[in-house]
């Protein structure tokens, strides 16, 4: 978020190849592919350095020089390699060595290592454990997901306590949060769990495209079960005082940013059936060319809809019509084929 205020400034004060600046080290958050390459663009005779450290490793214990044609089509900046003293380790739950490419907990050791928190002896002894790999040292459990690359850097993957589970499977926000940023014309991407439906359901915030484009090249990119239920298109990021991404202040689903063009039931087939998917979705209101599926409904809450349409308009609506016809106004049509009632009054 600040250096996109800095590119924000440079941009202004068009600075270029006569700055004075060398060196922009730039940490604390995931560098966006995007925003490196906005750097590159602006300021292409200075060098931009990732950074990678907690402060339980005295702040930096990775690092990553930028090259603009090599980290060109990434859909992640490495966060590099560890910085002279410092040990890096990618382990999996039995603490043994993560092979290169596959994911681990990322582990700190060396000389940059913090003796422990202050008066919470519980929490040192969790988070700062004996090195296997070095007899009476200690290394840091970060909690950060990572993986080594061929070329002897290591990528950051997200949070271990990021992970949710939904309807079954275990699923990173940042693995979509980082395909998200690797789609043309995205500026920005954030994903995260909402229940305000009453059941844990997954929301992008993307800056840059519109969400049913968005939709549709997650569906080239990602598994079935890792579409978000909502894609809200957004203008202005809410920000905590130090300047990071505010993930409890982003808007919840249904709200103005989640908002297309409204076109309201035009007879009674349509007010209610926008009043069943009000009550399945637990959001609202819903007009006549709102999706299903961008709405929040998923294959299990499709089929409580079919059920519900039989209760209330006495006719069998198969379930693939729901996925072929998934708007208000196509599935009223099918609903009118199928019954004798005069609904369209």
């Amino acid at each position: 978020a600040m250096l996109n205020s800095f590119l924000d400034q440079a941009e202004m004060k068009a600075l270029g190849d006569g700055t004075s600046l060398k060196r922009v080290f730039a940490g604390g958050e995931p560098l966006a592919p995007h925003v490196a390459a906005r750097f590159a663009s602006l300021l292409p005779q200075v060098s931009l350095i990732h950074g990678y450290g907690p402060t339980e490793a005295t702040v930096d214990a990775a690092f990553y020089v930028l090259d603009p044609e090599r980290d060109r089509d990434r859909l992640r900046i490495p966060i590099g390699k560890p910085v002279p003293g410092a040990r890096l380790y990618v382990l999996d739950a039995h603490l043994a060595v993560q092979p290169c490419g596959v994911a681990g907990e990322l582990y700190i050791a060396g000389a940059g290592v913090a003796r422990g928190y202050l008066n919470r002896p519980a929490l040192t002894e969790e988070r700062f454990l004996e090195d296997p790999f070095y007899p009476d040292e200690r290394m840091y459990k970060t909690g950060d997901l990572a993986r080594w690359l061929p070329d002897g850097n290591i990528e950051f993957l997200g949070r271990t306590d990021d992970q949710v589970k939904i309807r079954g499977y275990r699923i990173e926000p940042g693995e979509i949060e980082a395909v998200l940023r690797g789609i043309e014309g995205i500026r920005e991407a954030a994903v995260t769990v909402r229940t305000d439906s009453g059941e844990p359901e997954l929301c992008a915030y993307a800056e840059g495209l519109r969400r049913n484009e968005v939709r549709t090249q997650l569906e080239r990119l990602l598994p079935g079960y890792m579409i978000p239920a909502h894609i809200i298109e957004m203008e202005r990021w809410p920000v905590t005082p130090s300047g990071k991404l505010d993930r409890n202040a982003l808007p919840a689903p249904g709200g103005a940013a989640d908002a297309e063009t409204y076109t309201a039931p035009r007879n009674v087939t349509e007010m209610k059936l926008a009043q069943l998917w009000e009550d399945v979705l637990k959001n609202g209101p819903v007009g006549i060319h709102d999706n299903f599926f961008d709405r929040g409904g998923h294959s299990l809450k499709a089929t409580a809809l079919v059920s519900r349409i039989a209760k209330e308009f006495d006719v069998q609506v198969p379930l693939k019509d729901v996925f072929a016809h998934p708007t208000v106004e196509g599935l009223a049509s099918v609903i009118r084929e199928g019954t004798d009632s005069p609904y369209e009054a």
